[in-house]
């Protein structure tokens, strides 16, 4: 959420408060006549500027991936710290890189473009899937046994908190509708994007309780605990096709990651080769 609305600002500072809205949409064979084209160009300072914090940004995952495997670095903070900072820096620095650019992709720029396009998409799969393989607060995986412990813990919470049998029943309802009872009820579609529809069976269960004699308070903590189960029980159901899928978007993403590190020191090397020095415009 906060590389989106930092990515929101910038962009909104370059298209109003620079002009980059005329810029932008000028035709390229006549933008260098543009009187916005010596700051926005990629070689100008914004634009120079806009790059270099982009791609300081795009380097993020290796200082990630150097906290997870630099055995003196491993205590430095959670690794839930760590991720949300990379998914910052994953998302604030190619909307930079794209102003840097100038929306004007040839040659090696835009293999460098797009392979970090890729990245980022890619990226975000890699997100989904992490989130739902149950952790501490630390970021640690939690052991089949600690899950399973909670998941009766939170049923016996339910329990000890409602007394109604027919709300009692609602409750073991809804969770049959969430949760995949074998194995046979396991699918990728559901496993990507089941828990949107949670969302629908959560209203659902609301406007049936509030029918009963629940107060709200109570109902908002049944709903929750609830919730939280059902989660909890359905990500142990797909826990192991989760770190299979996990492990092969790993082997999909880390070369792209590579590739785009040679891409983009192949891109500076020759910019600076031609002479656009950083920050002598």
């Amino acid at each position: 959420a906060w590389g989106a609305v930092a990515s929101v600002a910038v962009a909104l500072w370059i298209v109003f408060r620079l002009g980059g809205g005329d810029y932008y949409t000028t035709p390229l064979a006549v933008r260098g006549y543009s009187p916005m084209h010596r700051l926005l160009r990629p070689s100008g300072p914004v634009g120079q500027t806009l790059g270099v914090v982009g791609g300081l940004l795009m380097l993020m995952p290796f200082v990630y991936m150097m906290r997870k495997r630099v055995p003196g670095l491993r205590s430095v903070g959670s690794l839930k710290t760590w991720l949300e900072i990379h998914l910052f820096c994953g998302i604030a620095g190619p909307v930079l890189v794209t102003f840097h650019t100038s929306f004007k992709f040839n040659g090696i720029v835009s293999a460098a473009y797009w392979s970090m396009v890729t990245v980022v998409l890619s990226g975000f799969v890699g997100r989904h899937l992490y989130v739902r393989i149950p952790r501490s607060l630390r970021g640690a995986e939690l052991p089949r046994t600690e899950l399973d412990a909670k998941a009766a813990a939170l049923r016996d919470e339910l329990a000890r908190s409602v007394a109604s049998p027919d709300v009692l029943d609602r409750l073991q309802a809804f969770e049959r509708a969430a949760v995949p009872r074998s194995s046979s009820d396991l699918s990728f579609i559901d496993l990507l994007f089941g828990e949107i529809a949670l969302g629908r069976r959560v209203r659902a269960l609301d406007r049936e309780l509030k029918r009963s004699a629940l107060s709200l308070a109570l109902r908002t903590e049944v709903i929750t605990l609830t919730v939280e189960r059902a989660l909890l029980l359905r990500r142990i159901a797909y826990l192991e096709r989760t770190k299979k899928l996990f492990e092969l978007w790993h082997v999909f993403h880390l070369p792209l990651v590579y590739l785009q590190l040679v891409i983009v020191a192949a891109h500076v090397g020759v910019t600076v080769y031609l002479g656009y020095v950083p920050f002598r415009w």
